[in-house]
């Protein structure tokens, strides 16, 4: 079954969004690459807010299913290691995706903490660290505020990168990134 419309203007924007950044996405660009009229597209979706949360409320599921297939009761660390290489991967592939999803101010962003536990990405981790906990390689602690404080170290150490601001290769940056988040969890490891 083909894709409905209001699905292949989403994935326009969102081909547009990780290509040239969020700004690129305007309703009348989508709908000419849709091969629809300027107006046609506003019966999909009422405005270019909307389009750009259909595309963040997608692409955050993804994130969430791609993350979150780990089992967490096998090798932690290694299991650990492969969630932040795919972090970093995303990061690194899709740095305009990343840059909306996770920086950019929106409308239906999250806000810590009232709305910590419905994040389908801050929930990923919140899972991997409960389950540290339960198995007694992190004790104890409250783990909202501690997925909170690894996701703003790897979301600055990135945002630091994107601005040019840390002039390592990809291999040294990631190093980096391991090596900050050790460091974290050395504080709550049991």
């Amino acid at each position: 079954m083909p894709p409905s419309t209001g699905d292949r203007i989403a994935v326009i924007a969102h081909d547009l969004l990780v290509s040239e950044g969020s700004a690129a996405v305007t309703m009348r660009r989508v709908a000419t690459a849709a091969g629809l009229t300027a107006m046609a597209i506003y019966r999909h979706f009422p405005n270019r807010e909307s389009l750009l949360e259909s595309v963040a409320e997608t692409s955050f599921a993804e994130l969430a299913r791609a993350w979150g297939e780990r089992d967490w009761s096998t090798d932690y660390q290694v299991q650990l290691d492969e969630a932040l290489d795919a972090y970093l991967d995303f990061a690194l592939e899709r740095p305009h995706l990343y840059a909306f999803l996770f920086t950019e101010q929106r409308l239906g962003a999250r806000r810590f903490p009232d709305e910590a536990s419905a994040s389908p990405t801050l929930s990923v981790l919140a899972d991997a660290l409960t389950s540290g906990m339960r198995a007694g390689i992190l004790r104890q602690d409250d783990v909202w505020e501690l997925s909170l404080v690894i996701s703003a170290t790897l979301h600055g150490l990135v945002q630091l990168r994107a601005g040019g601001r840390l002039a390592l290769p990809d291999d040294d940056f990631r190093a980096l990134c391991r090596t900050a988040l050790g460091r974290v969890l050395d504080g709550v490891r049991a």
